[in-house]
């Protein structure tokens, strides 16, 4: 038969086990001695062993309690530290948050979104996985996320969207590539001829048709050569040599063999954005707000 142990019987005997006087166990616990040796009593009968040897003079431990005590001391101390976590969850000072970001965003302007939030919340545990843009609706509704930045997306009811910056394109060049070593913002057209990586349009459809906008608008429709399902990789396959690309400006850190080039002629942008569930919790709020404050006062770090 299954025991289970109550924590306030926990505490009882903890109590008495280290004080070893029914009274002073009853005067630390704010209680009357009778109710106190009751329940001890009626833990023994549910154990079925003895766990204090008692006379009228003295009470001491026996081998039995002494190993019940270890563990009733540390029911206890989870028992508290479970309150402790519950409340400040609750308040949006502890407890755990899932975060899902597109690969990008490891760029900018998570490390130093959660470099702030790590800092005013030292206490919460910050799970973190790697995401495509239409992956963060259904795990922020089925609740494997609580939390997610991606690039912008049409609504998904049961949500909140929260735009955090608009950021610009710019060419990503192979750097053996003849126009790497220009200076001065390159016309796109001047790429057309070129292979290019793209990006699969079920993986962010706002991103690839931004793409797509600005290609039309330079005159020509590219020919994808290879695919790529984030920018990180199309940026790594342009460093391999394989093809050009275009690609948000905050993505443009350091890649030796990239060289990143100002576009002209074109004002595309595409927007970041926090998503969290139409009731997202303290945590996910106080996230949402860090990272829209630290977007609207840093600027994204500039291109190559």
């Amino acid at each position: 038969m299954r025991i289970v142990v109550e924590i306030r019987q926990a505490r009882y005997f903890v109590a008495v086990a280290e004080e070893l006087h029914f009274g002073r166990a009853a005067e630390r616990l704010q209680m009357s001695q009778p109710p106190l040796s009751q329940a001890i009593k009626q833990l023994e009968q549910q154990l079925g062993c003895e766990l204090l040897h008692r006379n009228q003079r003295s009470v001491a431990l026996s081998a039995a309690g002494t190993v019940f005590l270890d563990h009733c001391r540390a029911l206890v101390r989870h028992a508290e530290e479970a309150e402790i976590a519950a409340r400040h969850a609750a308040t949006g000072r502890g407890g755990r948050l899932r975060l899902g970001a597109v690969a990008s965003a490891f760029s900018w302007p998570l490390p130093v979104v959660l470099e702030r939030f790590h800092e005013e919340l030292p206490d919460v545990e910050i799970r973190t996985q790697e995401i495509d843009t239409h992956e963060a609706g259904p795990g922020l509704l089925d609740r494997s996320l609580d939390w997610a930045i991606v690039r912008q997306t049409a609504p998904v009811r049961g949500t909140t969207a929260t735009s955090l910056y608009a950021d610009r394109f710019v060419a990503a060049l192979p750097a053996r590539h003849p126009a790497a070593g220009a200076v001065g913002p390159l016309d796109l057209a001047d790429l057309a001829a070129d292979p290019w990586v793209w990006l699969h349009r079920r993986i962010s459809p706002d991103y690839h048709d931004a793409m797509a906008t600005m290609c039309r608008a330079a005159g020509f429709s590219p020919v994808p050569a290879h695919w790529a399902r984030s920018v990180t990789s199309q940026i790594a396959m342009v460093e391999c040599g394989l093809g050009v690309t275009v690609v948000p400006a905050a993505a443009s850190a350091s890649h030796p063999a990239v060289r990143f080039r100002l576009l002209r002629h074109t004002t595309a942008t595409i927007e970041l954005t926090a998503m969290t569930r139409s009731t997202p919790g303290a945590l996910a709020e106080r996230l949402t707000a860090i990272a829209t404050r630290l977007t609207t006062a840093q600027a994204p770090p500039p291109h190559d």
